[in-house]
């Protein structure tokens, strides 16, 4: 039986699909953090767990082909974070080629039957990435926190930050940004965020969105911005009409950012997908990848 695989390797979670040629599922698993980007070289036994959990009892010599997404697919010019995820393959069994592909690619491969288009994708960061023949060909934003990922979770998380420390107040935003800090002072707050290891700003996204569906101006001010700087990414893109598949966790759940996106596009009259299982992507690639071959 010739099996393909796929996997999702995010950053707090590695997800892995095999499925057959005819793309029927057969097993899946989970692991870690699978962002080399954050985790180094980590990342390559975190994806190896979730990938042996999908296996099973599965031949791993069966495996045809596979491809693996991740956010942080440049770090594999590391000659030791390649090392390991190659070291990762051989104790895996596996004898095929596995490529490692940006996640939006295959984000866009999971959000419709569409071979070209565009994916935006709000997460933890940012980007958006104009997809043909499923592959990459032009990028924006994706910056990471410093210079871009503008209208992430990281983003919201620091504007909500930056409003209740300029904005101090009892009530609101604010507080509820107090609160999560453990702050009673602006001064505490200031303290408190310079400590902070930075993807934990992401943290705060929820509170910012909940927020805003209640009707808390700062935070409807917030996600507004944030609605705005997405579509202005996907702008840069310049692919108008093309179809948009949304990804992210700010994007495909139920959040007032992703309902103010799908207004967006639905004034321009585009198709829209959602990517809610990127592993399935994967797999996707993987199948077209093994036909090809």
């Amino acid at each position: 039986m010739v099996l393909v695989l796929g996997v999702d390797a995010g950053g707090t979670t590695s997800k892995a699909v095999i499925a057959d040629a005819s793309g029927v599922i057969l097993g899946r698993g989970s692991g870690g953090p699978g962002n080399p980007s954050a985790v180094g070289a980590s990342a390559a036994s975190a994806i190896g767990s979730a990938v042996r959990s999908a296996l099973g009892t599965l031949d791993p010599g069966s495996v045809a082909s596979g491809v693996v997404g991740v956010a942080g697919v440049s770090m594999l010019a590391d000659p030791g974070v390649a090392a390991a995820f190659q070291a990762q393959w051989v104790t895996l069994g596996l004898t095929c080629e596995i490529e490692i592909v940006g996640d939006a690619e295959t984000a866009f491969a999971a959000g419709g039957p569409w071979s070209s288009g565009a994916v935006l994708v709000s997460g933890t960061g940012a980007v958006a990435a104009l997809i043909d023949a499923l592959r990459i060909v032009r990028t924006a934003d994706g910056l990471g926190w410093l210079l871009g990922d503008e209208g992430s979770g990281m983003w919201l998380g620091l504007q909500a930050v930056r409003s209740a420390a300029r904005h101090w107040s009892a009530t609101g935003l604010a507080a509820r940004v107090a609160a999560h800090a453990g702050a009673t002072s602006p001064d505490q707050l200031v303290h408190w965020a310079g400590q902070l290891p930075l993807a934990s700003f992401a943290t705060l996204a929820p509170v910012v969105c909940a927020l805003a569906d209640a009707g808390d101006p700062a935070a409807e001010r917030i996600v507004t911005e944030a609605v705005a700087r997405l579509v202005a990414t996907l702008d840069e893109l310049e692919a108008p009409g093309e179809p948009v598949v949304l990804a992210g966790a700010l994007l495909v759940t139920e959040t007032p950012v992703r309902r103010g996106v799908l207004k967006a596009l639905a004034a321009r009259g585009v198709e829209v997908g959602t990517a809610r299982d990127p592993a399935l992507g994967a797999v996707r690639l993987a199948a077209v990848k093994g036909v090809g071959s």
